[in-house]
């Protein structure tokens, strides 16, 4: 991986610097320390592309090249203690960020950068099964990097070159750690994802514990752990049935499962001897999880000079969430800024900055007046990125002349939207964190006011009326982070009156204003506040919690039609119903369920099939130009 490094290195010009020089610098907080143990790990989920850190965001600022030096810290305090670090990585790399998204092939870049972590157990997300180019490049490209890393349980794929259907990476792996000989059982699952291009298949996960395969390798007696990476929400059912498949054979065994897809930071307890954590987006968070009292196949080796019967009989689990940037990572490895990044790190964090210059994603469409929330405000509001996509991109930049005046009713879902918008410049790489997704408008014409008009609603309420919550309904149109909190563990902390969710156990994205003083008179700023299963101590720094705010599934416009049939406006027969590819499934099922007969054949291409991303950057373009 190195060779590769310097080669990516010899392919740029010379840069001295190492860390993203546009990054802001992080605030001093109250840090917990990590709860080290026997075995340790780092997990991170859900990068979508975010290899540079957060370039407007102090407390998530480090890049891919500082989790790099990191590891290797922590790796080599292992080392010297006689414990075991591993690196897992539970999916979706892609889709979300300029990095990613802005290149030619999209992935140039990302692919070679997430390379240079070691990273010991790994799998796919949804969105690398989107397309199947990216699916491709991944069979190609990253299952040989990893040589035997990368997993994948429940996943298969056409060769591009002979056609035939294999698995896309080896289903399992068995290794003994480098330290503490412990032997270990892992495997790589999707949720049951039915998104995927038609080149990739995704066996339910229900079926895949039934295989001859599975059932051998979770009846090996030669384990001390058996890990379960998955890109998987921690209460969605296939984590519970693959839970429920290895205790009916093995029910002592210690597992720890890996999960990501909701956003959130989570951990919860499958039982005594097995839990399961989430690690947050969009390298945020980096997860760090502990377990002590394992037993071993070196019956010389041991932890903290001796492992009672009783302790191997209960091991121990701890958690933390580390919120990515320098200044906690200086705290966990007792380093500053002159000795804690290694070459390779530094080499790697040069590599994400040219390759940001060569995209250039610095290029600027215009300028943000005030910072516009998703979770953050209700909706609606002025501050609302919603409302502004309601109020005034829609009606400007969603508009077919060819079609004449005729009325018609925009819909948009919330989750077409991935993140804030920031006051300050608006970038070629805004663009991308904004909204990556290509996809375009769609119309069915001549559909009855009457059941037009209602349509929103129904969209809306799509857990009671189309689909039940999880992972293949309507509720996946709405942020991921809200997603999570439509499952029962959530449900206590959201407010009905108010209309906003308590950060709690929450994940949505903070600002970084200043704040309350804690007891010891240092200053907190907003962010994570995570309440778990373990409690309320899994955060690494101390916060001041914020309001998370619920949206909807989805967003509307009406031109030409009235606000309601029961509005005194003349409304029309008949309006054109617009509404993004994405969400095509659900418009057309809440059509049939309003008494509206449709087909494929009735829906066509808008505006000839103009992504909504392009119509948001020239909105910005012709709206906000001036500097900043």
């Amino acid at each position: 991986m190195i060779v590769r490094c310097i080669f990516l290195l010899t392919a740029f010009s010379s840069w001295t610097w190492a860390a993203q020089k546009s990054a802001p610098t992080p605030v001093a907080a109250p840090i917990r320390p990590l709860p080290w143990g026997q075995l340790n790990f780092l997990h991170t989920t859900d990068t979508h592309g975010w290899h540079a850190g957060h370039l407007r965001e102090a407390s998530y600022s480090a890049d891919w090249g500082d989790y790099i030096s990191f590891a290797k810290h922590l790796r080599k305090r292992a080392d010297d203690e006689g414990t075991d670090v591993l690196l897992v990585d539970t999916g979706d790399r892609v889709d979300g960020n300029g990095l990613y998204d802005a290149s030619d092939p999209q992935g140039k870049y990302t692919r070679q950068i997430f390379e240079e972590q070691d990273v010991d157990i790994l799998c796919s997300g949804n969105h690398e099964l989107y397309k199947q180019v990216t699916s491709e490049q991944d069979f190609a490209e990253m299952v040989p990097a990893f040589k035997g890393n990368y997993l994948a349980s429940n996943i298969d794929i056409i060769h591009p070159k002979s056609g035939d259907r294999v698995s896309l990476a080896p289903r399992y792996r068995k290794f003994t750690t480098k330290n503490q000989k412990i032997r270990v059982l892992a495997f790589g699952f999707l949720f049951d994802f039915t998104g995927n291009a038609n080149n990739t298949f995704v066996q339910p996960v229900e079926q895949t514990i039934e295989e001859k395969w599975f059932q051998e390798a979770i009846r090996d007696r030669e384990l001390d752990l058996i890990v379960v990476a998955g890109h998987v929400g921690l209460d969605q059912l296939e984590f519970s049935k693959i839970f429920e498949a290895i205790r009916l054979v093995r029910w002592d065994i210690p597992i720890q499962f890996f999960g990501g897809h909701a956003h959130v930071r989570a951990y919860h307890k499958m039982d005594a001897k097995s839990y399961a954590l989430a690690s947050g987006r969009y390298m945020e968070t980096i997860g760090f999880l502990s377990i002590s009292g394992l037993s071993t196949s070196d019956k010389n080796k041991h932890f903290e000079k001796k492992i009672e019967a009783e302790a191997i009989a209960s091991p121990s689990f701890s958690r933390r969430y580390i919120d990515n940037n320098l200044y906690s990572l200086y705290q966990h490895t007792g380093l500053n800024g002159s000795t804690f990044r290694t070459s390779h790190g530094r080499n790697v964090s040069n590599i994400i900055a040219q390759a940001r210059k060569h995209l250039e994603l610095d290029e600027k469409f215009g300028c943000v007046p005030s910072t516009l929330w998703t979770n953050r405000a209700p909706f609606p509001a002025k501050n609302s990125l919603f409302s502004w996509l309601q109020d005034s991109v829609l009606p400007e930049k969603v508009n077919d002349t060819g079609l004449g005046d005729r009325p018609r009713i925009i819909i948009a879902n919330t989750g077409a939207i991935r993140f804030d918008i920031f006051k300050g410049a608006f970038t070629k790489d805004t663009v991308f964190i904004v909204s990556p997704f290509t996809t375009g408008f769609k119309y069915i014409s001549n559909v009855p006011f009457e059941k037009a008009d209602k349509i929103l609603e129904v969209l809306n309420n799509a857990g009671q009326i189309l689909s039940r919550p999880g992972p293949g309904s309507l509720f996946n149109s709405a942020p991921s982070e809200q997603m999570a909190s439509s499952f029962n563990s959530f449900e206590s902390a959201y407010t009905q009156d108010a209309g906003f969710m308590s950060m709690e156990g929450s994940a949505v994205q903070r600002p970084l204003s200043a704040t309350d003083d804690d007891s010891d008179g240092i200053p907190l700023v907003p962010g994570y506040t995570t309440k778990d299963d373990a409690g309320t101590d899994g955060d690494d720094t101390i916060h001041s919690p914020i309001q998370f705010y619920k949206v909807p599934n989805c967003i509307e416009m009406r031109i030409g039609a009235p606000s309601s049939a029961n509005s005194k406006d003349k409304a029309p027969e008949t309006v054109d119903l617009v509404f993004l590819e994405f969400i095509q499934p659900w418009v057309s099922r809440a059509l049939w369920f309003l008494g509206v007969e449709n087909t494929e054949a009735d829906v066509k291409d808008y505006m000839g099939g103009k992504d909504f991303t392009s119509m948001i950057r020239e909105w910005v373009q012709e709206n906000w130009a001036g500097n900043c």
